[in-house]
């Protein structure tokens, strides 16, 4: 996290003087003493290492100053719109559960059958097609051509979520989302199943008359869920820190979004903020996946 930081204040001070983005120094209104004022009060007239600690200081503090356009606290911008992001990834985090480990248990139940082919075909598209064009897809057909869906926002606020006035909203943005999600579950699920139904216990519990039923979700499941079960954690922090390209298709109210409109607008201490929450949450979702995989798999613990 201190290099993320470390990165973030770097890269803004390579993109230009801050001070350019305030106001226009030497005969565009601003007088010399207004920009020496300027400049004290942004902490540009100190050494560059001190700007940064004092920064950095402000950030542990929780203070990421103001918008550069309407002066608004960063915190309450981006709080505003974390909400939806994270809305965004639940729903296409559970979609592509849904979808990719039930398939990936078919495929590997069903080798090399019709539904085995379909299954990895189904994964191959969907970790081939690009996730903007995808979207521009579901939107022309669902949207444009057929006007079953709509896009654009997130439903009403002020109802209750789990409604289909609201879901409705969720269903082309987590479905562009979730198709890649899903096609990892699926590989993974169907790898794990087929090393597992190969296995000694599992021959042994079929010579025994054990049921295939049985076999496959009480023998063969519980064994081949780490490797799913691991990736998902990472899967859930891959949805929320990749919305920027799924949000500015769908034009959702996110922080992906947002991140984009901050670059338009050299915004740099909202695109700072937004940059710094992604990074903290992959971080701490990778920090803690190690940690569930030790709990999980006593061999790691070992």
């Amino acid at each position: 996290m201190l290099a993320a930081t470390a990165i973030v204040f770097g890269l803004s001070r390579a993109a230009g003087d801050p001070l350019l983005l305030y106001a226009k120094p030497g005969g565009y209104g601003v007088t010399p003493e207004q920009e020496q004022a300027l400049k004290e009060k942004l902490r540009l007239d100190r050494p560059l290492v001190v700007q940064y600690l004092l920064w950095l200081t402000d950030l542990l503090r929780g203070d990421f100053g103001k918008t550069l356009l309407a002066e608004q606290q960063v915190t309450r911008v981006v709080g505003e719109k974390m909400g939806a992001t994270v809305q965004l990834a639940v729903v296409s985090w559970v979609l592509a559960t849904i979808m990719g480990v039930p398939l990936g248990v078919l495929s590997a139940v069903s080798r090399a059958s019709i539904w085995d082919y379909m299954g990895r075909a189904f994964a191959l598209v969907g970790q081939s097609l690009p996730t903007f064009w995808l979207g521009l897809m579901l939107i022309l057909i669902f949207n444009k051509r057929l006007d079953w869906l709509p896009f654009g926002t997130r439903g009403t606020a002020e109802e209750f979520f789990f409604t289909w006035d609201n879901l409705r909203y969720f269903v082309l943005p987590a479905f562009a989302v979730a198709w890649g999600a899903a096609a990892i579950y699926l590989r993974l699920t169907r790898s794990a199943m087929l090393e597992v139904l190969d296995s000694e216990f599992v021959k042994l519990a079929r010579s025994k008359g054990v049921g295939q039923t049985k076999i496959i979700w009480k023998h063969a499941f519980r064994n081949a869920l780490i490797p799913p079960l691991t990736v998902s954690s990472l899967m859930m922090a891959g949805l929320i820190t990749g919305s920027v390209v799924v949000e500015s298709v769908f034009s959702w109210p996110g922080l992906g979004r947002l991140a984009v409109q901050a670059v338009q607008d050299n915004d740099f201490p909202i695109l700072t903020a937004t940059v710094l929450f992604f990074a903290t949450v992959f971080v701490t979702v990778n920090f803690l996946t190690d940690i569930l995989y030790a709990l999980i798999d006593p061999r790691i613990r070992y």
